[in-house]
């Protein structure tokens, strides 16, 4: 609905709508995962980026962590490259790497944050190039079924968090852009899953709310009909949809990692579409929201 046809009344009502939301949310931590096709599309980008610039001007603090599937894939492609993954994980051999460093690390995450600032925001890209990184890891262990190592290559998994940088920008109203790499204590730099990045910096925050960002309008009670999303599911109600099957294939993986986000205590998980023109804001400042926030079940 376009503000143009709306009546000078029914625009002050909005705002009173959202006033409760932003006095609840104010100084709170909300991490935003941003990933899939959003970035991939600038005109989707802006409006969403436009949405961080709202929160952070009244007042709340949140914070971006990114991958960039898509942007690595064609640069490993140009440079004749096949990828490889290896249960579901990028394998990261020493060329792959580098293309990840440039394309993630600093065109991407410099690109996002260049984009808050000529929104009018203020933004800080906290990659290995400005020496402000703040993700610190270890090498990702896996296993396979015989219990023998499976080699990922520079592939991580966050152990600990700088917190001390990321407090101290919100302080300053400046947006954290964080990218989905880590470094060991050795200083070697690692690929790591941009959810469970994401998921990692909610953690140590603290977060109010983590907001992942997908191609679908959070979850449906009939997968094709994209107005039956449903607003809000517990838990328990989230895994019984997985189980029955009325949570479909693509969005399995997604929904259990939200699940595994509020088991380390982030009270509320939003599922929204990013292609939907101010899908944050209508999800955080309105009564009914756009997509599916999962929270923990009543104790």
């Amino acid at each position: 609905m376009s503000t143009h046809h709306l009546t000078p009344i029914l625009k002050a009502d909005v705002l009173i709508e959202a006033l409760g939301w932003i006095r609840q949310f104010r100084d709170k931590y909300t991490v935003i995962k941003l990933g899939g096709s959003v970035l991939e599309h600038p005109d989707q980008l802006r409006h969403l980026l436009l949405d961080i610039v709202f929160m952070e001007t009244v007042g709340m603090r949140p914070v971006v962590v990114h991958g960039g599937g898509a942007a690595i894939s064609r640069a490993m492609d140009e440079a004749g490259l096949k990828p490889r993954f290896i249960q579901g994980r990028r394998y990261t051999d020493d060329a792959t790497r580098a293309i990840v460093e440039q394309v993630l690390a600093y065109e991407t995450n410099e690109m996002i944050a260049d984009r808050i600032e000529e929104l009018g925001g203020r933004s800080a890209p906290l990659n290995f190039r400005t020496k402000n990184d703040v993700l610190i890891g270890e090498k990702l262990r896996l296993t396979d079924d015989s219990g023998q190592p499976i080699e990922l290559g520079h592939v991580g998994v966050v152990t600990r968090v700088d917190l001390s940088t990321i407090h101290n920008l919100c302080i300053a109203d400046i947006v954290p852009v964080i990218p989905s790499m880590c470094r060991t204590e050795s200083g070697e730099k690692l690929n790591v899953n941009a959810d469970t990045a994401a998921t990692a910096v909610a953690q140590a925050l603290g977060a109010e709310k983590m907001m992942y960002l997908s191609d679908v309008n959070g979850v449906r009670a009939n997968q094709h009909d994209p107005s039956s999303v449903i607003s809000s599911l517990t838990a328990s109600q989230a895994r019984q949809m997985i189980q029955s099957g009325a949570i479909d294939q693509g969005m399995i993986p997604k929904i259990e990692a939200c699940l595994e986000t509020l088991d380390k205590g982030i009270r509320k998980i939003h599922v929204i579409d990013g292609r939907q023109r101010h899908s944050l804001l209508l999800e955080i400042y309105t009564n009914t929201g756009v997509g599916t926030e999962i929270v923990k079940d009543p104790t």
